[in-house]
């Protein structure tokens, strides 16, 4: 049995009502993926806006294995400190991981994000040696748009993630840089500038399924896109 743990923030947990890109991924696996595997993670619930709170259960298609480690408004900075418990409880192969936006928004400059990711690749090996990590730059939001320090921020960021995850990459535990989803734009695959809608959960899950497949050979081409 293969184990997948979504790590994320807003856009991995969300809100009442959606799908997610969680959803969007389990479905392609159901399909690409050759052999038996599930999510896992210590979180089921997704975000409820009115109490503000991850206390929702209100999926849209309630009917997959709903586990995750993400969080509204929650990053790198908040996730290092709990990914270590999160591996050795849910014992998953494969991190799949999309964090950053809020940490640059409003906790740690781009320097100190790069030494958290760091940091968590060092927790979640400790837990489990042989655990692969994909993880996905920032991807740009609305407020990439209007911040020009913010979008240097950024810009930043992905630079150094990118060879983060060229330091850090072994054999016995890979790290991939996911490319960013094709054609993602937050005018179109977002519902608020930030948080996708129904084509931007499937250009998120397409983004982590290609790179599987090409790079690790996980699964196939996704459907759709």
């Amino acid at each position: 049995m293969l184990r997948f743990m979504p790590v994320g923030d807003s856009m991995t947990i969300g809100s009442a009502g959606e799908h997610t890109w969680r959803y969007r991924m389990w479905q392609h696996l159901c399909t690409a993926y050759g052999g038996p595997f599930t999510l896992v993670g210590p979180r089921e619930a997704l975000h409820d806006p009115s109490a503000d709170a991850p206390t929702s259960y209100a999926y849209a298609d309630p009917d997959f294995p709903r586990a995750h480690l993400a969080g509204w408004g929650e990053g790198w900075h908040h996730m290092t400190p709990l990914i270590g418990d999160a591996v050795r409880s849910c014992r998953p192969d494969v991190l799949l991981v999309s964090l950053g936006l809020i940490d640059l928004g409003f906790y740690t400059n781009a320097e100190q994000t790069a030494g958290n990711v760091r940091a968590f690749v060092a927790e979640a090996r400790a837990a489990r040696p042989r655990v692969r990590i994909a993880v996905m730059p920032v991807i740009r939001n609305i407020r990439v748009e209007a911040d020009t320090s913010f979008a240097d921020q950024v810009a930043r960021f992905n630079e150094l993630l990118g060879k983060t995850v060229a330091d850090l990459d072994e054999p016995r535990s890979p790290l991939l840089l996911v490319p960013p989803p094709r054609s993602y734009d937050c005018h179109t695959d977002t519902y608020d500038g930030t948080h996708p809608n129904e084509t931007g959960e499937h250009k998120i899950a397409a983004a982590f399924a290609e790179a599987l497949w090409r790079e690790w050979e996980l699964g196939g081409p996704y459907g759709v896109a």
